[in-house]
């Protein structure tokens, strides 16, 4: 926990030295933030981190040298008291949950205002998730697969779509059904038309994500 008389040293990597001077310029007006140091690249960033305080950094999802995502993992693994906020111009849902997956205290568009980006910095600091108002509106909408119903699914077919899932091939759930390689077969295409998918990895995926295995 930061001291009060301490200022809160944060860093900046991004790749686009237009938004670097733009976020200097806003940041370092704030008495109670010291902008430590910005980069272009995340290695740039991950050897400053190795000697160097950061409370908290900004980090850009698309860099020239590493994937954002995977970058916010490992500065949580090697600092784990730094709060890292993304800020980008993806607004895909699947990447905002995986940064906050991988770490992340919080997700803003580029497109923030002033006022959304300093909030954001204070609830983050103080242990808070946060997000700016349009990320909000995304993480709030449900997911395609979320908004479908749920199959109604046969016994024999849930039965066959466990085995599925555990990697059993068709002649192997055959045998052990007492049933011919054709009848699985024709249970096989009826889940992949009842899930609206074009094949078994697709198929295991939904079927996680709706909890039927």
């Amino acid at each position: 926990m930061l001291q009060n008389s301490e200022l809160i040293q944060l860093a900046i990597v991004d790749d686009h030295p237009v938004v670097i001077e733009g976020l200097q310029r806003l940041l370092g007006s704030k008495d109670y933030l010291n902008v430590a140091g910005t980069f272009t690249s995340g290695n740039e960033f991950l050897l400053y981190l190795k000697t160097n305080r950061t409370d908290i950094v900004l980090l850009d999802i698309s860099l020239p040298d590493s994937n954002g995502m995977e970058l916010c993992k490992e500065i949580k693994k090697r600092s784990p008291g730094t709060c890292v906020l993304a800020l980008s111009n993806h607004s895909e849902r699947s990447i905002i949950m995986q940064m906050l997956q991988n770490g992340a205290s919080g997700y803003l568009l580029k497109n923030a205002s002033a006022d959304e980006l300093l909030n954001c910095i204070n609830e983050a600091l103080n242990g808070q998730i946060t997000f700016s108002n349009e990320i909000k509106q995304i993480i709030a909408r449900p997911s395609a697969h979320e908004l479908k119903e749920v199959p109604q699914l046969t016994r024999r077919e849930k039965e066959i779509l466990a085995l599925i899932s555990d990697g059993m091939t068709t002649p192997q759930i055959a045998e052990k059904l007492n049933l011919s390689q054709l009848t699985i077969e024709t249970h096989r295409r009826n889940l992949l038309q009842k899930f609206e998918v074009n094949n078994v990895a697709a198929l295991i995926k939904v079927a996680v994500q709706q909890g039927l295995v």
